[in-house]
């Protein structure tokens, strides 16, 4: 945390040893509402998710209204939320900090940044700690997850560049750090002792498992646009499904879902 900033109960799960906050990521109201009823205290949004929802790009700073507008529905949640904001839809730190204090407005509690560029290159690293400095400047309160995607643009040997980042971006005042493509144990590992603010991992299937993660000293382990692409996958099997005259499994039935619009 930066010093001074007060310990948010969003905050409180990332400083949980042994116990990393699971964050699902949900792209719509029904979404969040049913992982918040599943017992998730804490639901994040995926940008790709949303992007294509609205038939948008995701990573190219195209859905910056349709990220604000969700907030707004979502932030009135009865669960702490954590908003997917690329690459905060600017590269104006001053602009970011607006998103920041809009998506403060809203209710959320956190906000993830990413360095990624839609081009496959990544920001300069001062122009991403630029970034995060101003929005924990403008909303102290606001849990800065600052993310590089070194793991996803191709390099050799991404983990001293993925380092030199974080360790950017943890000065800059990230409250923790993200590195999405990150699999290997050891690499982790040392990535966890060389940090002093918690560190992110996204969940794959080819990678550890939470109880491994939680063990090689995680703070949070993400499920960035899984469930959308599983929904997605579900939907096309479930179609296959009925007209293959095959069983169809158990969803939810109307009622329960018409009954997410009331919460």
């Amino acid at each position: 945390m930066t010093p001074g900033t007060p310990i948010t109960p969003f905050a409180a799960l990332h400083h949980r040893p042994g116990r990393p906050l699971l964050l699902p990521n949900a792209w719509d109201h029904a979404s969040a509402v049913a992982l918040a009823a599943a017992g998730h205290a804490a639901i994040g949004t995926t940008s790709l998710g949303v992007a294509a929802a609205a038939g948008l790009p995701d990573g190219a700073a195209a859905t910056r209204a349709e990220t604000v507008r969700l907030a707004r529905r979502l932030g009135r949640g009865d669960f702490l939320l954590s908003v997917d904001a690329e690459s905060g839809f600017s590269d104006d730190p001053d602009e970011v900090a607006e998103l920041a204090v809009e998506l403060a407005k809203a209710g959320a509690v956190g906000i993830n940044l990413e360095d990624g560029r839609a081009d496959g290159t990544l920001a300069p690293v001062d122009v991403h700690a630029a970034k995060v400095a101003a929005v924990k400047a403008a909303v102290p309160e606001l849990f800065v997850n600052a993310r590089t995607d070194t793991y996803w643009c191709g390099q050799d040997d991404p983990e001293p560049e993925t380092l030199r980042r974080l360790e950017a971006y943890q000065g800059a005042g990230a409250d923790g750090v993200f590195a999405p493509g990150l699999v290997e144990p050891t690499a982790i590992a040392r990535l966890v002792g060389a940090l002093s603010v918690p560190l992110n991992i996204l969940w794959t299937p080819t990678g550890p498992a939470l109880a491994e993660l939680a063990a090689l000293g995680v703070a949070r382990v993400s499920l960035g646009s899984l469930l959308y692409r599983s929904a997605l996958a579900a939907a096309v099997a479930t179609a296959g499904a009925v007209a293959t005259g095959d069983p169809v499994g158990p969803v939810p039935g109307y009622a329960e879902v018409q009954a997410f619009n009331e919460l």
